[in-house]
């Protein structure tokens, strides 16, 4: 069952990630949902589809913590790599950076791309998976100091700045993450069986 606290609902959010737990409690706070931080049950698994990585996560914390909760996974996809560096970010992120995936597109006009969010929640006997994408392209060179992963390089559709350069308060108004979460939260105050 979820917890209410002060009429609010209280998910745990599975993560070591500092800007995601952030950026999904600056969403989820408008609904009236309370995220606090675990790390220590993440279960990493390789999978070429974000959707399989985040619902086996949140699966298994379940089953250790048996408490209400939720887990994010995310990348980006560039379709002149062939979705490169996609479910494989994070460590595509650690290991090229930023300018690696430049280097990769040295010479190369299509530079379209999306990043895609996906957020699983496990709660009694419901465990409900949603996305969220924003459509853009890859920069020519980073741009922007602030934002994590490769927000200096994604410029989202709409906008001539990228993620970086448009700072968090818009960046988690439009991004991937922050669609996904908002139709999470939509499920979650519509649902009458919570």
């Amino acid at each position: 069952m979820l917890k209410k606290g002060g009429g609010n609902i209280k998910l745990a959010f599975i993560t070591s990630n500092q800007h995601k737990y952030f950026e999904a409690r600056q969403v989820l706070s408008s609904w009236n949902i309370d995220l606090y931080m675990v790390d220590s049950v993440k279960l990493e698994v390789q999978d070429e589809e974000i959707e399989n990585i985040s619902r086996t996560a949140a699966i298994y914390a379940y089953n250790v913590l048996k408490k209400p909760l939720i887990v994010e996974d995310s990348g980006l996809f560039i379709e002149a790599l062939n979705g490169f560096p996609g479910p494989f970010s994070s460590y595509a992120h650690k290991t090229i950076g930023n300018e690696g995936i430049l280097r990769l597109l040295s010479g190369e006009s299509n530079r379209k791309a999306y990043f895609k969010a996906s957020v699983t929640c496990v709660c009694n006997e419901f465990v409900m998976t949603f996305n969220g994408l924003v459509y853009g392209t890859i920069s020519m060179e980073p741009k922007g100091d602030k934002g994590f992963g490769f927000d200096p390089i994604f410029v989202p559709k709409g906008f001539d700045k990228t993620f970086s350069e448009l700072g968090e308060d818009v960046k988690n108004k439009i991004s991937h993450r922050s669609k996904a979460f908002t139709e999470l939260a939509m499920w979650l105050s519509q649902s009458r069986n919570l």
